[in-house]
C-alpha cells in the first residue's frame, strides 16, 4: 500500500497532545549541525531553481535521525512524501505504484534501502537518473514494453549498512550524509524539549543523568525519558528528579555508562570465564546461552564504542576499563608481560 502525506510550509502543528516527540522542521532539530547545513543549502538552491532536490542517502546506526530528516525535508520543500520499506519491495512490480503516484518534485522515502533486492535496485536506476521506467505488458512473444515518463522527484534512502548497497546505486545519490552519535549536551537539550511536549517536569540534573545513559542516541534517550516519566507518575509526585531518574534506571538495569543487564553479563562472562580473553564469539555465546548473532549485532557495538572490549584476530578481549567498571581485578598474567594486553595483535 502506498502511504502518502501532504505537508506544506503553512501547515500548522496539531493542537492535540504531541506524543511523537519527532521534530517537524529541520530548524527544530538538535545536533548533526554539519548535515543540517548541507541540507539547508541544497534545499535553498532547489527552491531558487524551482527544481526537485537531488537524491539523498542517509546512513548511520539506528535512532540517530534518518527518518526524522526524511520527514522534515518534504515539509521544508512544501511537497508530498511517500514512505516505503526496503524489505517490503520484493520485486520491481512492488515499487511501480510508488513511482507512478509521485507528484512533481515530491519525495519517495525508502527505509532500510540496503535490503532492496538487486532487481529492484537496477529498476530504480533509470527512475533516478532519467525519471522514467519500463513496464512490460504481457508475456512471451506477445509481450511489449511501455516506456512511462515519471514526474521529477527526490529519492531519500536511509540505511544502517551503506556498504551493502551496490556501487552504481550509491553513486546515484547526489548527497550522501553519515549521521554520528550525539553529545551529552545535545541529548540533554533534546530531553528538555521533549519533556515540555510530554508536559512532564524534569529537573536539569535529571535530564543530564538520563542523557548520560542514552548511548549517544536520541531514540534511546526518549525511551529513557518515557520510562522515567512513568516511574515518576507511579512512584512519586510525577516530577523527575535526579534521584527518581537514578531509581528508574536502576529498576530496568541501566547503569551510569548506559550498559544494560545483557551488556554487563557479556563482560562478566568474558572476564570471569575467559579471564578477560581472548575468546571466540561462539564460545562466549554458548556460555551465555545466547545467539552469537544477537551478541554481534546488539551487544558488541556499544561495548566496542565505549572501549570496554576489543575484537582482534585471536578473539574478544575485555579492556582494563571493563575490569574497572565491573569492579573486578585484572588477572596478574595480564600485567606481568606476555599476558592479556601484551599478546593481542592488531585486528
Amino acid at each position: 500500500m502506498v502511504r502518502e502525506s501532504i505537508v506544506t510550509p503553512e501547515e500548522q502543528p496539531s493542537e492535540e497532545h504531541d506524543i511523537a516527540l519527532r521534530p517537524k522542521r529541520i530548524a527544530d532539530m538538535v545536533g548533526q549541525r554539519e548535515v543540517i547545513e548541507v541540507l539547508q543549502i541544497a534545499i535553498d538552491a532547489a527552491r531558487k531553481r524551482d527544481e526537485p532536490l537531488g537524491h539523498i542517502l542517509f546512513d548511520g546506526p539506528p535512532g540517530l535521525g534518518k527518518t526524522t530528516f526524511a520527514t522534515c525535508i518534504p515539509r521544508e520543500m512544501g511537497v508530498s512524501v511517500q514512505m516505503a520499506s526496503g524489505p517490503a519491495l520484493k520485486a520491481p512490480k512492488d515499487i511501480v505504484p510508488y513511482l507512478t503516484n509521485l507528484e512533481d518534485r515530491s519525495v519517495l522515502f525508502i527505509d532500510e534501502i540496503h535490503r532492496l533486492p538487486k532487481a529492484v535496485e537496477e529498476y530504480l536506476y533509470t527512475a533516478m537518473e532519467d525519471f522514467r521506467i519500463d513496464i512490460v505488458l504481457g508475456e512471451g512473444v506477445s509481450a511489449r514494453t511501455l516506456n512511462l515518463q515519471l514526474k521529477p522527484f527526490t529519492l531519500i534512502g536511509a540505511t544502517t549498512r551503506a556498504g551493502m548497497l551496490s556501487g552504481p546505486m550509491r553513486d546515484r545519490f547526489q548527497i550522501r550524509e553519515h549521521l554520528g552519535f550525539y553529545s551529552l549536551q545535545e541529548l540533554t537539550e533534546i530531553l528538555n524539549r521533549n519533556a515540555e511536549k510530554l508536559d512532564v517536569e524534569v529537573e536539569p540534573i535529571a535530564a543530564s543523568e538520563l542523557s548520560r545513559r542514552a548511548r549517544g542516541t536520541p531514540r534511546v534517550a526518549n525511551n529513557r525519558l518515557l520510562w522515567a516519566r512513568d516511574y515518576a507518575l507511579s512512584k512519586v509526585d510525577g516530577i523527575v528528579t535526579d534521584q527518581v531518574a537514578q531509581d528508574a534506571m536502576q529498576m530496568i538495569g541501566i547503569d551510569e555508562l548506559g550498559l544494560d543487564r545483557q551488556d554487563r553479563r557479556y563482560l562478566s562472562t568474558l572476564i570471569r570465564v575467559f579471564s578477560g580473553g581472548p575468546a571466540g564469539i561462539e564460545a562466549i555465546a554458548h556460555t551465555m546461552n545466547v545467539s552469537a548473532d544477537t551478541l554481534v549485532d546488539e551487544v558488541e557495538p556499544f561495548l566496542l564504542r565505549s572501549e570496554l572490549m576489543i575484537r582482534s584476530s585471536r578473539g574478544r578481549c575485555a579492556t582494563p576499563l571493563a575490569f574497572q567498571h565491573l569492579k573486578l581485578d585484572i588477572p596478574s598474567t595480564a600485567l606481568s608481560g606476555g599476558g592479556l594486553f601484551d599478546q593481542i595483535p592488531d585486528a
